[in-house]
């Protein structure tokens, strides 16, 4: 018997890899690949790695990248409609991206906007770009972004997903120290049954959920 799965708690986790000096884990019931949890890097390490993050709301070839995620997003969503993107690390982009098309996006990250009265608050899209795959805890966080969507809102996630073709050992996703957890298709099938959302995976990495809408009668005005 390994670790609980940090996602959906199953106790029957397996070793499946050791490479980067670390030991990584695999969960027979949501397919969640993880870090062993003595081998988790510290804050300290993680906002150091961070900051060496070089984003530039500027730079097109990164806006091209992120629209991948974005146009979906907000495709046939009323220009009313809130939004957040969720761990937007120290160069806020798609809220300038989302601004420009007259969407009012407000940014979070626990490192660099730590804001935590936006976490108060309810929204009709959730942008979260190469976030969870750091979550040491993704069940407690991914039920923290559930509480953050309205009824009929939208979690736009970017995280390159897991697949039997690649080779875990080589793979470039494992090198950052930050990444401990890895997702696959069936992973992100299991979260959205879990929370009751619409899953669409876009590529191999991009993923859309949709809460269920309003009942008849409640609407979604975006306020």
């Amino acid at each position: 018997m390994g670790e609980p799965c940090r996602l959906c708690h199953n106790n029957d986790t397996v070793g499946f890899a050791k490479t980067n000096n670390r030991d990584y884990l695999a969960c027979d019931t949501c397919k969640l690949v993880f870090v062993s949890q003595p081998q988790l890097p510290d804050l300290e390490t993680e906002w150091a790695e961070y900051r060496l993050h070089q984003n530039d709301p500027n730079d097109q070839r990164y806006r091209a990248h992120l629209a991948k995620l974005t146009t979906p997003l907000v495709k046939d969503l009323s220009k009313i409609a809130k939004g957040l993107d969720f761990g937007c690390g120290p160069g806020p982009t798609i809220s300038v991206m989302l601004g420009e098309q007259g969407y009012d996006v407000a940014n979070y990250d626990p490192a660099f906007y730590a804001d935590k009265t936006l976490l108060q608050r309810q929204y009709d899209f959730i942008s979260c770009t190469e976030v969870v795959e750091h979550f040491h805890n993704p069940a407690r966080d991914f039920a923290l972004l559930a509480g953050l969507l309205k009824p009929g809102g939208r979690l736009g996630i970017m995280t390159q997903l897991l697949n039997d073709e690649i080779d875990f050992k080589s793979w470039y996703y494992t090198r950052e120290i930050s990444h401990v957890a890895f997702y696959s298709v069936a992973t992100m099938a299991w979260i959205g049954e879990r929370f009751g959302w619409r899953v669409e995976v876009l590529g191999n990495d991009v993923i859309l959920f949709e809460t269920p809408s309003p009942r008849k009668g409640e609407g979604r005005d975006g306020g």
